[in-house]
């Protein structure tokens, strides 16, 4: 069970996180990232099941392909912005971490104008 592996690594960089603050406090960042890095792969070789559904779903209820895509890169964008934000915030540097956090909230949401745009025009003509 990859949960397993997630919560096993994790406790073991919060272990040795905490023995290296002791005496090198300097590489405790470098652990944290690792830990990171390797907890953020497992969790996406999870994905390759939840997208071949999407797109069997969205094949079925006729859904335009690009849609999903764009639904799929904001779902990336906000998961790689969370991650850089934590490990702005574990380093102590908040400021960078609220800029990041804004500037992927700004790309969402340029992302989203098609969407954005499609759905205005459905209401539109459901009002028409």
């Amino acid at each position: 069970m990859d949960i397993v592996k997630i919560i096993g690594i994790g406790l073991i960089a919060v272990v040795i996180i905490l023995i290296l603050k002791q005496y090198k406090p300097e590489f405790a960042i470098y652990v944290s990232l690792i830990a990171g890095i390797a907890i953020l792969f497992i969790s996406l070789t999870q994905l390759s099941g939840v997208l071949d559904l999407l797109k069997n779903i969205s094949s079925k209820a006729n859904i335009n392909s690009q849609y999903l895509s764009l639904l799929l890169k904001i779902t990336g964008i906000a998961f790689l912005t969370e991650f850089a934000v934590s490990v702005s915030n574990d380093c102590g540097e908040t400021a960078i971490a609220h800029k990041m956090d804004l500037g992927g909230k700004v790309i969402i949401i340029s992302i989203s104008i098609p969407i954005i745009t499609a759905l205005l025009e459905t209401i539109l003509k459901i009002i028409q």
